[in-house]
């Protein structure tokens, strides 16, 4: 149809466009060029006018997310456990935090909100805690989640033949059933980091309720699991030895809720690291963690997406004083901490992926109290040792009424400890210090040395937790074993600090008394605190909205699987901003 016949056919059809009826006598006049050039820009101006609204509709649209997508992940190990109460590897873990779900959990920004409960209130006296449990909450086999269900996970995590890693968390706390959705904690005494316990994940009663103790860690549900988490079990892929090569899981609508955006979560297992990043690199996986600070480094100068956050873990050299008599010398012990470089280890050692510390809490860097502490130099150190009666002998060694500075450090064998420790050497052998590093495997170090508290100084870690419970790691009455007060550290002030903050449920106040027994720990330096280091995942840029925060642990990393997306959609702003403040990020 030439561009005459549309115009007559306008007119035909009664469509009153003026400027058209006068134009189509002049049309008819024009030439076969004329005519032909006409219509090519006629019909150029209808494109740009389609382009030109399209690009109008194009400015009011943005990406929101949308369901879609699959995630595949690589770590290294089996699982054996999928198992809140038994979860033992990495890969256990990881498992277990996509499928359970417990009464609270914890944000990536570390506060703890409810997730099977529906509502939660604390008594006055700090004793009791009451749950109501959601009325639509569920198991994915479509059971109800109940307080019967709670009862029955608490009660198995509590029983000594389970040998549960939970069991120290529940011992001494009555657990009542009050309704099919209400359950009661009865506590002892108040206990402020309580809370915490409650994210443990809930174990379906009907489905483990003919287990012993004995059959529990043989049971299929410890492979194949039933939760009431974000994630479901939907398939195993097995080798031809029967064991375990990958997990795939798929979202789970909750609560009234759609479920998380990524339909489909697929974790593999490698044998090693080595096994692991040669995958990555493959592109046969997208994600993994757990690797060493140098293939980070590595991977993330090839153009990779490296996230990493720090962890609550306290690093440091550990004075033994009842072993060691120079340590109990005050300005021996700051001499050693004015000396040492932390960001030499940082950067030698962890590649950057830590930060440094000054004390016990990783969240808390206060300004050291004393002015020559907040200062790192040989220099200082030698002249603080100097004024104390220390002179450095003609071998290099600094020597004091016939003793020498000459002492060990032991640790463990894992290779960022015995790098570390190399460098602690260094730095101290500078002031005139004579240093003998002892290595020990994990497990003998443990049993031989950290229990008995045979050590001159140990370069450990602690890891501290997000709850932030220092009474394990510095209450004088846990300077034995089975405490965790590896620097034997006594003091009556920091004593009543840290029962104090165990029984103060004011978040502000309790923080109050943390600064204090910080400024205690800075003053008396039982320790030289060097770095906490940090979590590393590298994932692929293509997932979204991943917000690590305040991790404790590598399975930690899944706290805000809900809101991570790889598929999204184009809506009109207006639509967009009825999103949720996740899904627009």
């Amino acid at each position: 149809m030439n561009i005459q016949n549309i115009i007559r056919h306008i007119v035909a059809k009664k469509y009153t466009v003026p400027q058209l009826e006068k134009a189509a006598p002049a049309l008819e006049r024009f030439s076969v060029t004329e005519k032909l050039i006409f219509g090519f820009f006629f019909v150029l101006a209808g494109i740009a006018s389609v382009v030109l609204l399209f690009q109008v509709n194009k400015s009011f649209l943005v990406a929101i997310p949308t369901h879609g997508g699959t995630l595949i992940e690589g770590i290294v190990g089996l699982p054996r456990f999928i198992n809140p109460l038994l979860a033992i590897s990495d890969a256990d873990k990881d498992l277990a935090a996509l499928v359970y779900s417990g009464l609270m959990k914890a944000t990536p920004t570390g506060e703890l909100v409810a997730d099977l409960a529906e509502s939660m209130s604390i008594s006055p006296d700090g004793k009791v805690y009451t749950f109501i449990i959601k009325d639509n909450a569920a198991f994915h086999d479509g059971a109800p989640v109940t307080a019967k269900d709670v009862a029955f996970t608490i009660e198995t995590a509590k029983d000594p033949l389970l040998k549960s890693s939970k069991r120290a968390n529940w011992e001494g706390v009555e657990v009542e059933v009050v309704g099919e959705k209400e359950i009661r904690f009865i506590l002892k005494q108040p206990y402020a980091p309580f809370l915490e316990n409650t994210t443990l994940g809930i174990l379906p009663k009907h489905a483990w309720k003919n287990a012993t103790a004995d059959q529990f860690a043989f049971s299929n549900f410890n492979i194949y699991p039933v939760g009431s988490g974000p994630y479901a079990v939907e398939s195993v892929k097995r080798d031809g030895s029967g064991l375990p090569i990958r997990y795939s899981l798929k979202s789970v609508k909750r609560y009234d809720m759609p479920g998380p955006y990524i339909n489909r979560i697929v974790i593999s297992f490698y044998a090693n690291e080595e096994e692991l990043v040669k995958a990555y690199r493959k592109g046969a996986i997208e994600a993994i963690n757990g690797i060493s600070p140098n293939v980070a480094r590595a991977i993330e100068s090839e153009g990779g997406q490296v996230l990493h956050t720090p962890l609550p873990r306290v690093f440091g050299v550990f004075f033994n004083q009842n072993q060691q008599s120079l340590f109990t010398e005050k300005p021996v012990r700051q001499a050693l901490d004015i000396s040492l470089s932390k960001e030499r280890i940082i950067n030698e050692v962890l590649e950057g992926y830590a930060v440094a510390i000054n004390g016990p809490i990783p969240t808390i860097n206060a300004a050291k109290e004393n002015s020559l502490l907040a200062t790192s130099s040989a220099e200082v150190a030698i002249a603080l040792l100097g004024k104390n009666g220390w002179k450095m002998g003609e071998d290099g060694v600094m020597g004091k009424k016939g003793k020498k500075l000459s002492f060990s450090i032991s640790t463990s064998n894992i290779p960022e400890l015995k790098a570390t420790a190399e460098i602690i050497r260094e730095e101290w052998e500078k002031i005139g210090a004579q240093v003998e590093i002892k290595i020990f495997e994990s497990g003998d170090l443990n049993q031989n040395v950290i229990r008995p508290r045979k050590y001159d100084a140990l370069l450990f870690g602690e890891i501290v937790g997000r709850d932030l419970d220092l009474y394990p790691f510095w209450h004088s009455s846990q300077r034995n074993d089975p405490g965790l007060n590896i620097a034997l550290y006594a003091n009556i002030t920091a004593d009543k600090l840290l029962e104090s903050s165990r029984t103060t449920l004011n978040v502000a106040e309790r923080e109050i008394q943390y600064e204090k027994f910080q400024k205690e720990i800075l003053s008396d330096v039982p320790a030289v605190f060097t770095y906490a280091p940090e979590f590393i995942y590298v994932v692929s840029p293509r997932v979204k909205n991943i917000v690590l925060g305040k991790v404790t642990a590598p399975h930690e990393r899944f706290l805000g699987i809900e809101n991570w997306y790889i598929e999204t959609e184009q809506v009109w702003q207006f639509f967009a901003r009825n999103q949720s403040p996740a899904t627009t990020q």
